[in-house]
């Protein structure tokens, strides 16, 4: 079970929780309820219950408007106690039930969850889940996204977490940069590191155990791979010049970044277990802000080989390269989610307004999704069904998120700091 051993390792860097506000959802939402769990176990209950984190998940999907727990009239724990006509009168879809229990073997606890259809009365959905002693709230996350898949369709991503870069003034002139990962509902955020340097670009491996960064601790740029579970780090990338854009493979072996020691940034890739590198393109106009495709493995990349910044794709050993999008006089920062067909980028049409957008390979289309002034940093969710961006509110940076047809729309505040560099963990196993 995936659990971050650096809030053991780091105990005295603890960040402060990212606030989630629902811009936009989707007119319509699916009606559903989410009755209280029951509390059956020997260990205290905690302030927030495991039935409002997966009422609080859904409502921020856009996707769903979970019923009010005081307009519920009853609150059935198994499926023989539902009274699906009284539902049906309330206007209901779809309920989750269930319990907390102790695990059987006194370790931790079990998570008895069921959804039903309110209209046919049948059980969709109906597990028993154990989660460890301080996992709840991740197991509450679970529970989420097997609802959600069996609903929608897609996988989930509520038990995702995400990294980002939070930058406070100190006294004097001084700024302090923190590396943090939270949970993906911002709960739960632990600082991986901090410095009065520069920290750019988090970048997370495909397992979900390691996040690839640029630190400029040393006064110069370096790539740094920092493994969540040991708190070790190491140094993959201290060339002289330019060392940037880290982006590991699909299989986790090897990272492309961006490297300038020959003169003007190009693709390289760093094999993480021989430390071997192989420089793939060579050009002298800018390459960087490389992303690996999920399905073919091609790397796509910003380069202005062109005259303006534009997204290229090239074979992983760097042969036949191909210009990707057209549409927009700038194009840059690609990042994928579910699979090679939709690329987020940053987009603008050469009017100093830089948004979020998201390029159809299969039709060539590019549908723009916000509606900023300095949006930036794109970072698809996993399952594809969100874009996670950086932009700008009152004068300070905030995280926002948009959904992948651009209806539903939130925003991520911290109640001080600027807050940049988004990225978005793969699915938890």
């Amino acid at each position: 079970m995936a659990v971050l051993l650096v809030a053991l390792l780091l105990p005295a860097l603890a960040s402060a929780q990212l606030r989630i506000e629902i811009v936009d959802g989707v007119e319509g939402a699916m009606p559903i309820a989410v009755a209280p769990f029951a509390w059956d176990s020997d260990m205290p209950e905690p302030a927030t219950s495991v039935s409002e984190i997966i009422s609080a998940n859904l409502h921020r999907s856009g996707l769903f408007d979970p019923m009010d727990e005081a307009q519920m009239i009853d609150r059935p724990t198994r499926p023989p106690e539902v009274g699906f006509g009284t539902w049906r009168l309330l206007k209901v879809d779809h309920l989750v039930i269930g319990r907390v229990t102790d695990a059987p073997d006194g370790v931790g606890y079990e998570i008895e969850y069921h959804l039903l259809d309110v209209h046919t009365g049948r059980i969709l959905l109906s597990q028993a889940l154990p989660v460890g002693p301080g996992d709840l709230r991740f197991g509450a996350h679970r529970v989420t996204d097997a609802v959600y898949e069996r609903l929608i369709g897609v996988p989930g991503a509520f038990a995702t977490r995400i990294a980002y870069v939070v930058v406070t003034d100190q006294d004097g002139d001084d700024e302090l940069f923190e590396l943090v990962v939270a949970d993906a509902d911002g709960h739960n955020p632990q600082t991986i590191v901090r410095n009065t340097q520069p920290i750019l670009s988090p970048s997370w491996s495909p397992d979900g155990r390691k996040l690839a960064y640029v630190s400029f601790a040393t006064g110069r740029s370096n790539v740094i791979v920092q493994d969540l579970y040991t708190g070790q780090n190491r140094n993959v990338s201290s060339d002289r010049g330019i060392n940037g854009a880290p982006a590991f493979s699909p299989d986790g072996r090897k990272l492309a970044v961006s490297l300038s020691r020959g003169g003007s940034p190009d693709i390289w890739v760093i094999d993480l277990e021989n430390d071997r590198r192989e420089q793939l393109t060579q050009h002298w106009t800018i390459a960087t802000e490389p992303a690996w495709a999920p399905e073919s493995g091609r790397i796509f990349f910003t380069s202005d080989r062109a005259g303006r910044p534009q997204i290229y794709s090239m074979r992983s050993d760097g042969s036949d390269v191909q210009r990707e999008t057209r549409e927009g006089r700038y194009n840059a920062r690609p990042s994928f989610g579910l699979d090679d067909r939709h690329l987020a980028v940053v987009w603008s049409d050469g009017d100093n307004d830089f948004r979020i957008a998201i390029h159809d390979r299969e039709t060539d289309r590019l549908r723009v999704l916000s509606d900023g002034r300095l949006d930036e940093s794109p970072s698809f969710a996993p399952n594809g069904s969100m874009v996670l961006y950086a932009t700008r509110q009152n004068g300070r940076g905030v995280l926002a998120a948009v959904s992948a047809d651009g209806r539903v729309r939130q925003r991520l505040v911290l109640s001080e700091g600027d807050v940049r560099e988004p990225a978005w963990s793969p699915i938890i196993r």
